[in-house]
């Protein structure tokens, strides 16, 4: 067997390039950047080892651990789980930021390949700088945090451990059912330990992500029950996207007649012009899906992990004979609430479940109801983001002077706080797959990060990210990433005067303005407004300050045409929300000095009699 002697980190870098894609018949590298912060436990090795290689896996410096890792997350994303990239961070607090970036692709079903610096293997210097000890298991390390949210794990002790579980890893990173973030805890004396490794081990490979059919049984008997639906109703999730099957949900419901409600992964999976698309649903979602939530008789949900903001917790289904059809390439999702389960490819299972339904449409009535509500919704979003003069503008009309002035080819990106609502349930979808909201974790901080690894995966399009003064001033760093690789984004800054959602939540169930809105947190004297502008041109990024509606849509057409990133914030309204929304169970406390808690809770409680208990 011919052999290439190499260390552990060498053999990790040239594993990697070897790696390609076959996408609709064109063959990529698999993994197509490195974000790295280096520190002891990742420099002197795997930095010297990716040092070698820029010009074929280049390596992206981060900022921050976490948001690095968020911009990989929403890198794979755009790139529809076809290209991954690889994040590396040292020993210790290095490695451990990044585990909420590991929660979010877990949480989200997206592939990223985490490389942690992890301890000495021999444990000869123990405790190395930033090493944890526990004296009952001296096999615990850091790193450990990753099981929990990690869909592969694998600690490497030996060089030649990477033979068996490297492969195991990228397989799973392509998985279409199960895949998530597959991470490798590298001992730090280990990565630069040599082996020969076989030649072979290095060879160009070709993968494909597998599309599997489901079981003819599962598709006779999901048509048969679809074939029985008097008002059916269409779940369309992130799977949609992931299995490129947008022009087949919208050939769907157009041949059936069956109404159609996105989840937030799942927006902009149809046009909104689409007749029978009424967008959202669920906690943040508009009257009409929600109306048409309540009567569906069958429900058949494409791609979707069914939230509890998507499901209003089990409350938004309230037809008592609702039965459930669930197309999913995971088993798990595909089985919940006592579904009947489609398990295969999206695309595929479209297809084959249109031939079964061959002549048979749902009642016209139906869809015509649909179409009454979606107009009904219409009307109350236009008028709540047209424009109209008031001293402090709100979320929907910010919002709507983007919407006025968006172009097909502009994503939109939100993580956390009130704008995913307020744009879930108003935002018109005029570009398929356009609609880039992190919500399976919801993760502050997200917002910027993930527009940076955004526009890397498609450098050609104009990338809007929505940001909250909070989730701001969690995460930022990433301004400065853009500046320094040429990735221009444009960001909103709407400043409400801190985390103005939870206060909504908060004073909405009873509780007393506390400790969300600066306004109300512990202070000493006035609260100072922060200059957002001022901060991101310290940066690198052109920025401003806008207070008007007018002066925002002239600032939107400035950073269009600019040649970096452009920030501009706009003081917005800390009161003011769209209407909509369902039921949504959150814990209530039982005993309370508040009169006003306990009105709130008999008001929570009383609709709990539409909570699906599991079934």
């Amino acid at each position: 067997m011919e052999t290439v002697r190499l260390t552990l980190a060498q053999a990790i870098v040239k594993f990697l390039i070897a790696q390609k894609i076959d996408t609709d018949g064109e063959v990529l590298p698999l993994f197509t950047g490195v974000h790295a912060i280096f520190g002891h436990g990742n420099v002197t090795c795997l930095g010297s080892a990716l040092e070698e290689v820029q010009d074929t896996l280049p390596t992206y410096r981060g900022q921050n651990e976490q948001s690095m890792a968020l911009a990989a997350v929403a890198y794979a994303r755009a790139r529809r789980r076809k290209q991954i990239h690889v994040c590396s961070a040292s020993v210790g607090p290095g490695s451990s930021n990044m585990v909420t970036a590991a929660a979010v692709a877990l949480s989200d079903r997206l592939p990223v390949l985490l490389l942690c610096g992890d301890n000495f293997a021999s444990r000869f210097p123990d405790p190395v700088l930033q090493q944890v000890e526990h004296f009952h298991d001296l096999t615990i390390t850091t790193n450990d945090a990753f099981k929990a949210v990690s869909a592969f794990f694998d600690r490497i002790t030996r060089p030649e451990q990477i033979l068996s579980s490297l492969p195991q890893a990228v397989s799973l990173l392509l998985d279409a059912g199960d895949c998530g973030p597959a991470t490798l805890s590298l001992a730090q004396d280990v990565q630069g330990e040599a082996f020969d490794y076989p030649v072979e081990f290095f060879k160009e490979r070709v993968h494909r992500i597998e599309r599997y059919q489901a079981p003819d049984i599962q598709l006779d008997e999901a048509a048969a029950i679809i074939r029985s639906a008097k008002r059916p109703l269409i779940v369309a999730g992130g799977g949609v996207h992931y299995s490129g099957a947008c022009d087949e949900l919208a050939q769907f419901s157009d041949a059936f007649g069956i109404p159609v409600v996105e989840t937030v992964m799942g927006r902009s999976a149809l046009l909104h012009e689409h007749r029978l698309n009424l967008a959202s649903v669920g906690v943040m979602g508009g009257h009409a899906g929600n109306r048409i939530a309540e009567e569906a008789d069958v429900v058949i949900n494409i791609g979707t992990r069914l939230a509890d903001m998507t499901t209003g917790s089990w409350s938004v289904f309230r037809n008592r004979d609702v039965r459930f059809v669930s197309l999913n390439t995971n088993r798990f999702d595909a089985n919940k609430h006592m579904a009947h389960p489609v398990v295969g490819d999206a695309k595929l299972s479209l297809k084959q479940l249109s031939r079964r339904l061959e002549g048979w449409v749902a009642p016209a009535a139906w869809g015509g109801r649909a179409v009454e509500e979606k107009a009904s919704w219409d009307a109350i979003v236009e008028r709540d983001t047209t424009f109209r003069p008031q001293a402090i503008p709100n979320y929907a009309q910010v919002i709507g002077a983007v919407q006025r002035n968006a172009k097909p080819t502009d994503v939109i990106i939100s993580a956390a706080g009130g704008l995913p609502g307020e744009l879930y349930c108003t935002w018109k979808s005029i570009g398929v797959g356009t609609f880039e909201s992190e919500y399976g974790f919801s993760c502050m901080g997200y917002e910027i990060a993930g527009a940076y690894g955004q526009k890397i995966a498609n450098p050609d399009r104009e990338m809007f990210a929505f940001v909250g003064d909070g989730s701001y001033l969690i995460m930022n760093s990433d301004i400065y990433s853009s500046i320094l690789t040429g990735n221009k984004f444009i960001c909103i800054v709407c400043d409400n005067g801190g985390f103005a959602v939870i206060n909504r939540l908060q004073t909405s169930k009873g509780g007393a303005e506390f400790n969300n809105l600066f306004a109300s947190s512990k202070r000493s004297g006035d609260v100072p407004r922060i200059d957002f502008a001022m901060h991101a041109r310290s940066m690198g990024a052109l920025s401003e300050n806008v207070t008007t509606i007018e002066e925002f849509e002239a600032a939107l057409a400035r950073a269009r045409e600019a040649d970096r990133t452009y920030v501009i914030a706009i003081r917005t309204h800390p009161y003011e929300w769209t209407e909509g929304g369902s039921w949504w169970d959150v814990g209530m406390p039982e005993v309370t000095n508040r009169a006003s808690i306990e009105e709130a809770r008999t008001a929570q409680e009383s609709q709990r009699r539409y909570q699906r208990k599991g079934i």
